[in-house]
């Protein structure tokens, strides 16, 4: 690993770890005393993004609950260099999104097909000047009730003021540091849809800021919607099955934070697991944006510690140490040992700092899984990995997927490792004998 690369892993470990965290909150908050400011959250709302009308079905739950302002942006995503496949975004976002209001009791498209795209123009002038609540819109859009929305696009008095609300709105997104929208922001700190919004409810717990004893049924019903459950004992259903394909890269860390559940859950049901690696998004000529980086390493530091996976000390494997540690998971896996490897290399690169292109620290790791060292040293002259490599990622791009991990068991594909849980479900529907017991 080159001096660039280990001193920006450094400077994100230390800048992202729980303890700079609770320092920074801590700064926020006696300033925000002394000043005698109100808790202020702050919400990015996109009309044609179905996570926005899913967060936006919250928010009065939180406006009621927590003793906070409530500030509501007309926003939109930044896209470009943010978005790698906006196109496979759009239309995954609106089948997840389906999926998520189904287990959370939300509608969702139940009075119409599709939204009602053609009135979105109409409905962002009519929420910029006032004539039309962004929530209210929100909800019409998503709900599929283009008889309505045609009504309340129609005759706004001052067209095109929503391209100028949006872009006042994307200036202050991107001088607080984000690029996307369902994001909700306070105090320094960002919160993706209902996905993240548990941990700002914890956070103004700390600080004493809810106004009942009780949680809002609405907002307690999320965490209870979303608990990832297994059975006791692999289904006898489960036997007919396909195998699970779990596409990960080593050099991302919701992989890493994936992999234990991941491993828990095909054990839980008895499933045969595929791993299909991927190459880095950097190493197919694709960056990622600083705004972005920071965020994921923000994100995924609470996350690990949310899941109590080890996380924190980062040794970038990209180039060297990822061609090196591809070549050498096909040799563990011919060794019946795949899944160790990939679990001790992703615990050694994310929470150990341990450089894979060097041979020292490749030895640890294939030591640490009961691999013979010249066999694994030997395994990392051969290139052969690159066109299984290859071929994963077009198989996972045509399941209409586009990053890792991304999860597929025959036609139910999920991306990211927020979704096991929706899996977890999926997989018990498929099992389900219909006597109401899964075991």
């Amino acid at each position: 690993m080159n001096v660039t690369n280990r001193l920006r892993s450094s400077v994100l470990t230390l800048l992202f770890g729980e303890r700079m965290q609770n320092a920074k909150r801590r700064m926020v908050e006696a300033k925000r005393r002394l000043a005698g400011r109100a808790h202020v959250v702050e919400a990015f709302l996109q009309i044609d993004d179905p996570y926005s009308y899913l967060l936006a079905c919250y928010l009065p739950a939180l406006e009621e609950c927590y003793d906070i302002r409530l500030v509501v942006h007309l926003s939109q995503s930044l896209g470009d260099v943010y978005q790698p496949a906006p196109e496979m975004l759009a239309e995954y976002a609106v089948e997840d999104s389906r999926r998520l209001a189904h287990e959370l009791g939300v509608p969702f498209l139940d009075k119409g097909g599709a939204p009602p795209t053609e009135h979105r123009v109409g409905l962002t002038d009519a929420v910029a000047v006032g004539q039309d609540d962004l929530l209210e819109v929100l909800e019409m859009y998503w709900r599929g009730d283009s008889e309505t929305a045609a009504r309340h696009a129609s005759d706004v008095p001052d067209p095109g003021g929503g391209d100028v609300a949006i872009a006042r709105a994307q200036q202050r997104l991107g001088k607080l540091g984000h690029y996307n929208s369902a994001m909700l922001y306070y105090g320094g700190e960002w919160y993706w849809g209902v996905d993240r919004l548990q941990y700002l409810l914890d956070r103004l717990d700390t600080l004493g800021a809810r106004r009942a004893t009780a949680l809002h049924p609405k907002l307690a019903s999320i965490e209870r919607a979303t608990r990832l459950s297994l059975p006791v004992r692999p289904p006898g259903a489960a036997a007919e099955l396909p195998p699970l394909e779990l596409f990960v890269s080593l050099r991302s860390p919701y992989s890493m934070l994936a992999l234990q559940r991941v491993y828990e859950l095909v054990d839980a049901f008895g499933l045969e697991l595929e791993i299909r690696l991927v190459l880095p998004m950097v190493m197919r000529g694709m960056q990622v944006p600083k705004a972005k980086l920071l965020y994921i390493a923000q994100d995924t530091s609470r996350e690990a510690r949310r899941h109590g996976v080890p996380f924190g000390k980062f040794a970038d494997p990209v180039g060297a140490g990822i061609e090196r540690a591809y070549a050498v998971y096909r040799y563990a896996r011919d060794e019946h040992r795949g899944r160790d490897f990939l679990w001790n290399a992703a615990v050694g690169i994310w929470a150990e700092g341990i450089d894979v292109a060097t041979d020292a620290g490749m030895r640890r790791i294939t030591g640490r899984t009961g691999l013979f060292w010249p066999e694994a040293k030997a395994s990392m002259q051969s290139s052969e990995w690159r066109d299984e490599v290859d071929e994963n990622r077009a198989i996972m791009v045509d399941s209409g997927s586009w990053g890792v991990p991304t999860l597929r068991i025959g036609d139910f594909v999920v991306w990211g490792q927020d979704r096991i849980w929706l899996l977890a479900r999926h997989l018990e529907d498929l099992c389900d004998s219909g006597d109401g017991i899964l075991v």
